[in-house]
């Protein structure tokens, strides 16, 4: 089924995108991009587990902007193996169409080149399942629909999740005790997770999944935010 573009986002700042679906911002005010830092790369360890790894498996709910993968495909490049390969699946009901992308990431220079692999890959009218390689060692597939269909209907695994779905009280189907559930049931033994929100009804629904789940110093004055792990050896 075709999806519809996000066309309900306005723009604050100049730069910032708001959904007004959602009455909320796609990323921290403060700074979007240290926010991906704090709460996902070094929730999940990344920059200890990148050089260590043959193949990386990360999912995330909600694509967004795209600027979670750029920001971790940027430090993917800075310490993967010659051999290497990551692989980064995201949930996604409201793709950007490429002309938003571009605006919401233009703030960072850092990930311009990031950025400007990814436009240049995004297709015109974004739905279904895109699959993306943006270079030999790295590739992307955003599905674009329902999460908790879309990752029913999957048999993979991950060894990571970035769970970045908009703030739970304005999105509570994002963080839902079954799409944590379904979480939990596509995640390998010792995969981990990291999420910017401590609320908790999500706290007790990835306990009720079956991650171990600890609060953390959020990002940017914010007090809490949740990290945790499966059980299991990987």
């Amino acid at each position: 089924m075709q999806q519809p573009l996000n066309d309900a986002i306005t723009w604050q700042d100049g730069e910032r995108p708001f959904s007004e679906a959602f009455q909320d911002h796609f990323f921290s005010i403060a700074d979007g991009r240290a926010e991906c830092g704090h709460v996902f790369i070094d929730a999940n360890r990344l920059a200890e587990r990148f050089p260590a790894c043959g193949r990386f498996s990360i999912g995330e709910l909600g694509f967004g902007t795209g600027l979670n993968f750029c920001e971790t495909f940027r430090q993917w490049k800075t310490c993967r193996k010659r051999d290497g390969h990551l692989s980064f699946t995201s949930f996604e009901l409201y793709p950007m169409t490429r002309d938003d992308i571009v605006r919401a990431l233009a703030h960072w220079p850092e990930i311009e080149a990031e950025r400007q692999a990814l436009v240049a890959a995004w297709p015109d009218r974004p739905d279904g399942i895109i699959t993306l390689a943006l270079d030999p060692q790295t590739s992307l597939t955003v599905i674009c629909g329902d999460a908790l269909a879309s990752l029913a209907a999957l048999h993979d695994t991950f060894d990571a999740w970035y769970l970045d779905g908009f703030a739970p009280a304005r999105n509570p189907d994002m963080w839902s005790e079954s799409l944590m559930r379904a979480v939990f049931d596509h995640t390998g033994p010792g995969g981990t997770f990291g999420t910017y929100t401590a609320a908790g009804f999500v706290r007790r629904n990835l306990q009720a999944a079956g991650f171990l789940v600890e609060r953390r110093p959020g990002f940017a004055g914010k007090r809490e935010m949740l990290a945790g792990y499966r059980p299991g050896e990987r």
